[in-house]
């Protein structure tokens, strides 16, 4: 059986099926006695139903393939708005009905869909062309023949429409049209499928010994020969015919060997092809069926056919078998439906130098290839109709680029989208991109939202100015109440200096000294030893240091309350007092500390608060605690407070309670306002303000409870004297 192609606009089928057979034949004799048909050129999916068509195999491959296979090729150059056109007979519909299928499931997008209509004379061309025209495709896939699509054409030149490049489908990828010379600009850069070309051994010199003279004496032959050389055979010498047409007369000498014409070219055979391996295949079933082997046969009652009663549906059994070597490497085989495996050649048309359009194979399309050669393009070889020679862009939208997503338009296909930026702390990091996502806690988008970068670690290091100017105060801090106290002890038979006890004092200095330093621990990376260290280590201290000046506050209280007359307190009046103070108050917060390390322990974190950094600080394990800690230091501060308030003016040359209860105060305001202002920052800016309460407190203990005493001892040495106390003292009494 041989399919038919359409002439013209009014031939309504590309190709014709086998008569069905009717459901009586089929129950008296399923199949057996129908006769084997073999088509080189139907390709109608229709075809493929073997129940109907049981006997029918076919050289060409179905449609079906060809449509999946233009899909493909308009994915492959990533045009996703696109036009159909479909002559209105079987061949069109069905074909162009799974491309649009293909297409829509590969997420491009069907600007419109024409038919061709055969039954008009012009074919609904200027519809056709006028919808074109108001269309922003660029690419138009046509499933039609040659002859169906001229008026198309034509119609598109008068209306000088041809930055357009057009897919073919084999109907036409291969077609003349190109000859006609006034359609070469609007069929520049075609490409599309056509049916396999291969070559068939012996084709070319056979062709070439055909003579005049040879056994095949046809009038064709004559007419070609004549024709190709430009001559006139005389067969009778006797003839008066004229020679006024041709140069002369055809001595039978002439060669075949140098001439190149369609008649010699046998490197792009494609029907022909199809045909050869028809007779083929067949062959190569009677082959088989002839060197039929009787214990290996598989046919009824286990014999073998005769090849001169051949039956029908023994001759069909081995053409469902049968399998042929091809030149090239390809296989020839069917499937269960009768089909070959297919395989098309990819063509584009381009301009050849002599101005006219030749069609360049560009690729192939097998769908028996191995993983990732179903598909092959030589993208070097390719031609476009653009200036640049560049693959023609057909889309609705530009593509977003990165930092944006798409956002649909209400009422429009979902290949037409707005581009919308990424929001606050999302990217996107490939173009059309349907979301925007979140990056990972680590890291951040970067300015154009396109990528994750990792965020900086942020903590107060020793490098940046900010730690670098604390360390250096911290350690030049540490030093004054060491001078100082090398001062006292220079000076420890002076009147001031006893009567503030030595010992107390070099107490309080050196923790002074110790509360200074402990603020480096608050410097660098925080590592688990240093977690467990800066709190406990700051809050000890500054218990001893506070420790000691309550001790100093009851001491003069207690001394005063001893001087009068029938009291009893004398005893509490001596520094052992002082000191059972001291490591009673130390005592409770270093036990609490101990609790607070074995239950709780503070450890470095990743906090990731601040979007655009990475915070690494010390979790304190429990806050309760902390504030616990800190509740402690101002319990013991408020108290030394109240009661150097009270003793404020006890009659004292060195009135010792005032200068505690302006140090007391100014430690209590430091850390009221550390509060609040710790609460407000964050990261590296929480543990500096933490330090400078820490100086500022210790500055505020230096030089409200040390400096006037420095003064005295450095610059007014006569104050510092026994008989200057002695006369202070008669003046408080007389006062």
């Amino acid at each position: 059986m041989w399919g038919v192609k359409g002439a013209s606009c009014q031939v309504k089928d590309r190709t014709r099926a086998p008569a069905e057979e009717s459901p009586q034949r089929r129950e008296k004799n399923p199949g057996q006695e129908k006769a084997v048909q073999i088509s080189h050129y139907s390709t109608s999916h229709l075809l493929s139903d073997h129940k109907k068509f049981p006997s029918f195999f076919r050289t060409v491959p179905s449609d079906a393939f060809q449509s999946l296979g233009l899909a493909k090729l308009v994915m492959y150059f990533g045009w996703n708005w696109v036009g159909l056109l479909a002559v209105d007979n079987d061949y069109g519909q069905q074909g162009i009905q799974m491309v649009r299928q293909e297409i829509i499931k590969g997420g491009a997008c069907v600007a419109f869909a024409e038919n061709i209509m055969m039954n008009q004379p012009n074919c609904n061309a200027p519809h056709i062309v006028k919808v074109i025209r108001e269309s922003t495709v660029q690419v138009i896939i046509v499933f039609s023949t040659d002859v169906e699509l001229i008026p198309i054409l034509v119609e598109m030149l008068r209306h000088n429409i041809t930055n357009k490049t057009f897919v073919a489908s084999e109907a036409w990828s291969t077609s003349s049209l190109h000859s006609i010379g006034q359609l070469s600009r609007l069929l520049t850069g075609t490409i599309g499928l056509a049916f396999y070309s291969g070559s068939i051994p012996g084709l070319s010199r056979f062709l070439k010994a055909v003579h005049p003279n040879s056994s095949m004496e046809m009038d064709w032959i004559n007419i070609f020969w004549e024709q190709t050389f430009n001559c006139k055979l005389i067969r009778d010498k006797n003839s008066t015919d004229a020679l006024d047409n041709y140069l002369n007369e055809c001595t039978g000498q002439e060669n075949l060997e140098n001439i190149k014409n369609s008649f010699t070219d046998v490197s792009n055979l494609r029907t022909t092809y199809n045909v050869y391996t028809a007779v083929l295949v067949v062959a190569k079933a009677l082959d088989d069926l002839n060197n039929c082997i009787l214990s290996k046969s598989t046919l009824t009652q286990n014999n073998c056919a005769d090849i001169y009663q051949l039956k029908p549906w023994q001759l069909l059994y081995y053409m469902k078998k049968a399998r042929v070597k091809l030149n090239g490497g390809r296989e020839l085989y069917f499937d269960q439906n009768g089909d070959p495996p297919a395989v098309y050649d990819i063509v584009n048309w381009q301009m050849s130098p002599d101005g006219g359009i030749q069609q360049v194979k560009v690729g192939s399309y097998d769908t028996a290839a191995a993983t990732g050669q179903l598909f092959i393009i030589n993208a070097s070889l390719l031609r476009w109709a653009t200036e640049d020679s560049q693959v023609p862009l057909s889309v609705c939208s530009e593509s977003c680029p990165l930092g944006f997503r798409k956002a649909p338009i209400k009422g429009q296909p979902v290949c037409c989208f707005e581009c919308v930026g990424c929001p606050q702390g999302e990217i996107s990091n490939h173009t059309d991109a349907v979301d925007c996502f979140k990056c990972p806690k680590d890291k951040w988008p970067n300015p154009q939202k396109s990528q994750c970068l990792q965020k900086p670690i942020d903590y107060l290091s020793f490098e940046e100015p900010l730690g670098t100017t604390l360390m250096i105060s911290s350690i030049a801090s540490s030093f004054i109440p060491s001078l100082i106290l090398r001062l006292f002890i220079k000076h420890k038979n002076s009147p001031i200096v006893k009567a503030n006890n030595l010992t107390l004092s070099c107490l309080l200095l050196t923790s002074l000294s110790f509360c200074f330093l402990c603020s480096l621990v608050f410097i660098g990376y925080p590592i688990p030893e240093k977690c467990l260290l800066r709190q406990v280590a700051f809050g000890l201290v500054f218990t001893l240091c506070i420790s000691c000046i309550l001790a100093k506050t009851m001491l003069v209280v207690f001394v005063f309350m001893a001087t009068r007359p029938g009291t009893s307190l004398k005893k509490w009046a001596s520094p052992q007092v002082s000191y059972l103070i001291i490591a009673m108050c130390f005592s409770i917060q270093l036990i609490f500390c101990i609790t607070w390390l074995s239950l709780t322990p503070p450890f470095p974190q990743y906090s990731f608060q601040v979007q655009s950094i990475i915070i690494v600080e010390c979790n304190e394990g429990s806050p309760i605690a902390f504030w616990i800690m800190l509740g402690y230091l101002f319990l013991l501060a408020a108290i030394s407070f109240i009661v150097a308030f009270l003793a404020r003016r006890l009659p004292d040359t060195f009135n010792e309670a005032q200068f505690i209860t302006f140090s007391m105060m100014a430690f209590l305001s430091v850390w009221i306002s550390y509060i609040p202002a710790s609460l407000s920052a964050q990261g590296k800016y929480t543990v500096a303000m933490e330090i400078f309460g820490i100086l500022a407190s210790s500055w505020a203990l230096v030089i409200c409870m040390f400096l006037p005493k420095c003064f005295i001892l450095l610059f007014r040495p006569q104050k510092n004297t026994r008989e200057y106390l002695m006369k202070s003292k008669c003046a408080l009494k007389t006062v």
